[in-house]
């Protein structure tokens, strides 16, 4: 497919124990997309250094088109620890490359390219980067879908920075662990997740936002009703990039014309295979990747 969909953010190596892989959720949902057929683009920064070099090569051999800058701050890691659920727990490096991503001409000619776009809440932790992000939403075509995925991470958030994503956004996509944040800043802390969520829809006029629940199931919510599904059960060999896997899968069902809980089946279906590789970017069985085609 032509339609070109960006992920904008951070793009980093996830460092465990034993060995590094390639991470940073907008870099993992612009992989998956190009997985289902679309035109997707990974969008952030990395350092003249070794690891910048490999995350290119990486890249490029994963076929992922990218538009990546080099700066001179160092490029991301994050050090992750799994718990013995496989649930990562992350200390992420700060000021990085990824923390200041510059605003090309050629970051403008994509934006202006761009079907839809995917960026989180950790990218904006940083003024560079946090401007970037802010003016490549504003260049976007009328129509683009704007996808925020809050992906709130340690401290590095604020209320202010989630309110303006919010109001930018078309598409929220949040979990459960995050549903408690939104509670404690709003003072909604008497609502259940559901109400949480319709809130949240109304109160920003988003026109869907999805509630990733772990081992509990997922919902959809838009003005029309309510999709839940159950979290099929499987043997996890870790969870990194597991939601992303479930945004991007959602966005392409979605952007194919299937109707929300065809969508909601199939994001579920993609999060659980994902769930049973290790890695972020793991290749999609071949029944997922010919889904669309």
């Amino acid at each position: 497919m032509n339609k070109i969909i960006v992920g904008l953010g951070e793009i980093l190596w996830d460092v465990f124990p034993e060995r590094k892989v390639l991470g940073g959720a907008p870099a993992n949902f612009a992989y998956h997309v190009s997985q289902f057929g679309f035109n997707g683009y990974a969008l952030s920064a990395v350092g003249d250094d070794f690891l910048g070099r490999e995350i290119i090569s990486s890249l490029e051999e994963k076929n992922l088109n990218y538009l990546i800058e080099t700066t001179d701050y160092p490029t991301g890691t994050v050090q992750v620890t799994l718990s013995g659920a496989g649930i990562p727990l992350y200390e992420i490096c700060e000021n990085v490359a990824w923390d200041n991503i510059p605003f090309t001409n050629r970051t403008g000619n994509l934006a202006r390219s761009t079907a839809a776009v995917c960026f989180g809440s950790l990218a904006q932790r940083n003024k560079t980067s946090r401007e970037t992000i802010r003016k490549f939403l504003k260049t976007v075509p009328a129509d683009c879908i704007k996808i925020f995925d809050i992906n709130l991470r340690q401290h590095f958030y604020s209320k202010s920075i989630i309110e303006e994503s919010l109001e930018i956004a078309d598409v929220l996509k949040i979990n459960d662990d995050e549903v408690k944040v939104i509670a404690d800043l709003y003072g909604w802390n008497k609502m259940d997740e559901q109400e949480i969520c319709i809130q949240l829809l109304k109160k920003f006029t988003l026109d869907i936002v999805v509630l990733t629940r772990g081992t509990d199931g997922s919902f959809v919510f838009n003005s029309e009703g309510t999709s839940y599904q159950p979290t099929p059960k499987v043997h996890v060999a870790d969870t990194v990039g597991a939601g992303d896997s479930f945004t991007a899968a959602f966005i392409a069902a979605y952007m194919n014309g299937k109707l929300l809980t065809e969508a909601h089946q199939f994001a579920v279906e993609v999060s659980a295979y994902v769930c049973q590789q290790h890695g972020a970017m793991p290749k999609l069985a071949d029944a997922h990747i010919e889904a669309f085609r």
